[in-house]
């Protein structure tokens, strides 16, 4: 009897729930009655996910080039994921925010650690040859990671070092973005020319990632803790997991990214230039670009030396 009358008030809720569609509840009964059960491999779309890898070139390691960083990818829209429900946040709740922050460095901390797939899960022979046949493409142009610096911190703490003491949230986004970090590392230092691989990703995303950025405005991650009343800003857990983020998306993530290219590109006598032209010694090093999410956590000494000592374990590993 008790299971009859649970499955009535399913059905009286089911029928509320639908009358204002202009259908009975029977139509969508009839629909689940005629629906094919779900299978793992169809909600997944495992047979599309699978057909994805398409190689340019007959070289084995190409395949696993191609499948990393689509699970990269992957791993950015789930940070990605996180981030907009935390910007989109309106009860500025302190559990929420930690949660979702650890979460974030959680999908960071997977990318890090799998990375060795990159760094020696391929023949330094192989991809010397298939990256020939990639030009002018880069990883340089991954457009999700460009917005998961919009969503975590303002435009103006984007923009190159060099030049951050000119700019302030005054500024109008366009300005800011003209001027953002990432641009040099794809921009030749005597011409002031773009590179092809800037240029393509430009005419692309440009639209949409200033789009993002005036949407962000006074929104994002830094800006939602700066607005935390002083007992929750002052959460240790907070800081810590907050601190933990930028170190890993603006320290570990690049220094990565050095490690692999450092062992691909460096080894011959003479440099390697990276496939999209980007100058990866000047691009990827953190103590070069001194990119930091939230900068009142650190002290003055401590930005100064952003990064440097990870830089020197891969340059000088005898040094440190």
């Amino acid at each position: 009897m008790k299971d009859k009358e649970r499955v009535d008030s399913q059905i009286s809720k089911l029928e509320e729930k639908y009358k204002d569609s202009g259908q009975d509840l029977s139509a969508y009964l009839d629909g689940l009655l005629y629906q094919r059960y779900l299978t793992y491999w169809d909600y997944i779309h495992l047979d599309t996910l699978l057909s994805l890898q398409v190689p340019r070139t007959y070289f084995p390691d190409e395949e696993i080039f191609i499948m990393y960083h689509q699970i990269t990818e992957l791993y950015f829209k789930l940070i990605l994921h996180e981030q907009k429900q935390l910007v989109d946040d309106k009860s500025q709740n302190l559990a929420f925010f930690l949660e979702k922050t650890r979460r974030i460095n959680s999908y960071f901390q997977a990318l890090i650690s799998s990375f060795s797939i990159m760094i020696k899960g391929m023949e330094r022979e192989q991809f010397l040859q298939y990256r020939m046949a990639l030009l002018p493409a880069s990883g340089f142009q991954s457009v999700q990671y460009r917005m998961i610096e919009l969503y975590a911190t303002p435009l103006e703490n984007l923009v190159h070092h060099t030049e951050r003491d000119q700019f302030s949230s005054t500024d109008k986004i366009e300005d800011l973005y003209e001027n953002i970090y990432w641009k040099k590392g794809a921009t030749d230092l005597t011409t002031g020319e773009k590179t092809l691989t800037l240029k393509q990703f430009e005419y692309r995303y440009t639209p949409r990632l200033v789009r993002i950025a005036k949407q962000l405005k006074k929104g994002t991650i830094y800006d939602k803790y700066q607005r935390l009343d002083a007992t929750k800003r002052d959460n240790k857990e907070l800081i810590e997991a907050l601190k933990t983020l930028d170190l890993n998306a603006n320290v570990n993530w690049p220094l990565m990214h050095m490690g692999s290219a450092h062992r691909y590109l460096a080894k011959d006598k003479d440099q390697i230039g990276a496939t999209g032209g980007t100058n990866w010694k000047q691009y990827l090093p953190p103590s070069f670009q001194k990119v930091v999410f939230f900068p009142e956590l650190y002290s003055k000494e401590e930005l100064n030396d952003w990064g440097k000592q990870w830089v020197d374990h891969i340059f000088n590993p005898n040094k440190v």
